[in-house]
């Protein structure tokens, strides 16, 4: 199952992965805190405690694990939560890993009820509670496991439940990237791939990569292919900027599914408020997707907000549709699906 989780992640993006800490561009302040910890870990030759990352997706939440492991000079088992669907799919992991190794679990909030409690012992003393036999007969006993380093990651840092939260020794979150920080990504990722791009041509990808490093290695491989295909192999402004268009991405980063949302909110709903549930049903999209990937970014460029009330079109919204406040001639009209 562990196996089966980690064969799936693509060959080439485990490429532009980085292994080390000094490696790993941006979030300062995260790489600093953690190289304390890790550095203490080791001098005292004892398990890192366990540790609980948050953020959007695509990030490097995963990227930040299997550095950690390196760092540690220890082996990493992964998984995500939505997998372990027994008791004994956990314990089956918990009693075969090394001493001193990490556990990963991605979508750690998705955690089923028995397997969180299962970790709360194993996490604070290291065992697990086995039940032997059935009925009158039934007994529990505890198995030790080996001392180990628990890594939970999620994208919804909200819906973990408080007694396991509690039990992290080191929390934190990863932040969308700036423009800078993710300009120097592009840069390492083009050298990896042996991809020619010129200087302006990063700032513009980086500027397009919705600050996140996920987004801005896929764009890098698309636009190397049109760069390939439709020019010399050298990735330059012009490239980016036919690129994107024919993605259907502006040099903000945003998608057509992105305005679409915005168009659904001004003129299904008058600019907002709207409920998250009715917003995905309007424009076709899972909820999940709206409010994971769409949502954090739109919020942070400062086109939608979240009210109590639901979901509200910003003027800067309304200015980058050229759509007029109370102008209701665009009703229903402009949508994609």
């Amino acid at each position: 199952m562990v196996s089966a989780y980690q064969e799936t992640q693509d060959a080439h993006e485990n490429i532009l992965r980085p292994k080390l800490l000094q490696d790993f561009l941006g979030q300062e302040a995260l790489k600093q805190n953690l190289s304390v910890f890790i550095q203490a870990a080791r001098d005292r030759a004892d398990t890192l405690d366990h540790m609980f990352i948050s953020g959007p997706p695509g990030l490097g939440k995963t990227t930040l694990a299997s550095i950690i492991a390196n760092e540690m000079h220890t082996e990493i088992k992964m998984t995500s939560a939505p997998a372990l669907e027994k008791p004994k799919d956990l314990a089956g992991i918990l009693t075969t890993i090394k001493e001193g190794s990490i556990f990963f679990i991605d979508e750690i909030h998705r955690l089923r009820p028995v397997m969180e409690e299962m970790l709360y012992i194993a996490m604070e003393d290291f065992e697990i509670d086995w039940i032997i036999g059935q009925g009158p007969a039934a007994r529990t006993i505890r198995i030790p496991i080996p001392n180990f380093t628990l890594i939970g990651a999620t994208t919804k840092a909200g819906q973990v439940a408080s007694p396991l939260y509690t039990r992290f020794g080191i929390t934190t979150r990863i932040g969308f990237y700036p423009q800078d920080e993710l300009a120097g990504i592009i840069r390492r990722s083009a050298q990896i791939l042996d991809t020619r791009i010129e200087p302006d041509a990063v700032i513009q990808l980086a500027g397009a990569a919705r600050g996140t490093p996920r987004i801005a290695n896929r764009l890098l491989k698309r636009l190397r292919d049109y760069a390939e295909v439709l020019g010399d192999g050298i990735i330059t402004a012009d490239i980016i900027s036919i690129g994107l268009e024919r993605l259907g991405i502006d040099r903000q980063g945003l998608e057509e599914q992105d305005r679409n949302i915005l168009r659904a909110v001004i003129n299904f709903y008058g600019g907002g408020p709207v409920g998250a549930e009715t917003l995905a049903i309007s424009i076709g999209e899972a909820i999940e997707s709206l409010e994971d990937f769409y949502e954090p970014y739109l919020i942070q460029k400062g086109y939608l907000k979240r009210t109590p009330r639901g979901r509200v079109a910003t003027q800067s919204a309304y200015d980058l549709l050229k759509i007029r406040k109370g102008d209701t001639s665009n009703e229903n009209q402009g949508l994609l699906f």
